[in-house]
C-alpha cells in the first residue's frame, strides 16, 4: 500500500538521496561527463540545499512509502508564475521522482493527484512542469492526466543541452 506524508526539514538526507539516484536512474545516460552529474548533485541535491528548500515556505514536499520503504518524492512551488503563462495564482510541479523499480506501481499518480489537491484547496488556477522533451514516458503520462503543451525551453547542465517542453493544467 502506497502512503504519503509531507516532508519536513529533518528528511533532507533521505529526499537527498532519493533525489541522487532517480536523477541518476532517469537522466544519467545523457551525461558524457560523470564529473558534471557529480557537480549538479552537490548544487542541487545536497543535504544543505534540501534542508534550505524545505524550510521555504513556498516549497511544499512529499514523501511516498510503499510497504515502509522510501521509493519516492515529490516538491510543489507555491506561487510560481511562468512567462508562458498569464494566470496569476499559479504553482509548479517541480518534481515527481520514483524510484525505477516501483514506476509500475502509481506511486507517481499518488504524489501528483496529492499535490493537485495542494494547490487546488490553496486557491491555484494553474500549475505548470518543465518534462525533458525525450522522456516519453513523463509527456505520456502528464498528457494522460490533463496537462498540455504550452512551449519550449533549454537548459544545459555542465556539458550537456537540454530540450524542455512546458506543460500546464487548468485548476479551477
Amino acid at each position: 500500500m502506497i502512503q504519503l506524508r509531507e516532508a519536513n526539514i529533518q528528511d533532507a538526507p533521505l529526499i537527498a538521496l532519493l533525489a541522487r539516484i532517480t536523477f541518476s536512474e532517469t537522466f544519467g545516460h545523457y551525461f558524457r561527463d560523470a564529473n558534471d552529474l557529480e557537480s549538479y548533485y552537490q548544487r542541487t541535491f545536497s543535504v544543505t540545499k534540501l534542508k534550505s528548500s524545505l524550510a521555504k515556505n513556498h516549497n511544499v514536499f512529499w514523501l511516498a512509502y510503499l510497504d515502509e520503504l522510501p521509493v519516492g518524492y515529490a516538491k510543489l512551488k507555491l506561487d510560481s508564475p511562468s512567462p508562458f503563462l498569464d494566470t496569476v495564482k499559479v504553482c509548479q510541479l517541480q518534481k515527481i521522482y520514483v524510484l525505477k523499480d516501483f514506476l509500475a506501481r502509481k506511486v507517481g499518480v499518488e504524489l501528483q493527484n496529492t499535490m493537485l489537491e495542494r494547490a487546488q484547496s490553496e486557491g491555484f488556477e494553474q500549475i505548470w512542469l518543465s518534462v525533458l522533451k525525450e522522456n516519453l514516458r513523463a509527456i505520456r503520462f502528464y498528457e494522460k492526466n490533463g496537462f498540455k503543451v504550452l512551449g519550449d525551453h533549454d537548459f544545459s547542465i555542465g556539458k550537456e543541452d537540454f530540450e524542455f517542453q512546458v506543460m500546464a493544467k487548468e485548476l479551477a
